[in-house]
């Protein structure tokens, strides 16, 4: 289990398991938690699986309710981002096509957290962790 800020992620799949076809993992979102970084990937597809609660995924501007045997699919290049609007904790299963990305980008996000000692988190860092696993931050909404 890594702790990623508020969020625990469980691997149930690492992409060496599969031979780099798929990585499978949960994630325990407790409520009122908003994360990741809106960001996109163009290296893999991902499919969000419902397992309790209800998480709200925002893609490409678009939200959409995740509750318990639901599904939606993420595809390549588009923004996403989720959060727990709920009174109760959630819980999804991530299932990630090709199987590029692993445990070591949460580790790297959970150590940028605990370095901010409870402050603001080093945007930049985290920034950079994302792209050197694949991941493009969203750039901010300007209105």
């Amino acid at each position: 289990m890594i702790q990623v800020g508020p969020i625990q992620v469980d691997f149930l799949v690492e992409a060496d398991d599969s031979s780099g076809s798929v990585t499978v993992f949960e994630c325990h979102v407790p409520a009122d938690a908003r994360v990741p970084v809106p960001h996109s990937h163009n290296g893999f597809e991902e499919t969000i699986y419902g397992l309790e609660g209800v998480c709200t995924w925002t893609i490409d501007g678009q939200a959409r309710e995740v509750a318990p045997g639901e599904s939606v699919c993420i595809r390549r290049g588009q923004i996403h981002g989720f959060e727990n609007r709920g009174s109760i904790d959630a819980k999804f299963l991530a299932i990630a096509t090709p199987g590029v990305f692993g445990p070591a980008y949460f580790q790297e996000i959970s150590d940028v957290l605990a370095a901010s000692a409870g402050g603001p988190p080093n945007q930049a860092a985290i920034a950079e962790v994302m792209r050197r696993h694949g991941l493009t931050p969203a750039p901010p909404i300007t209105t």
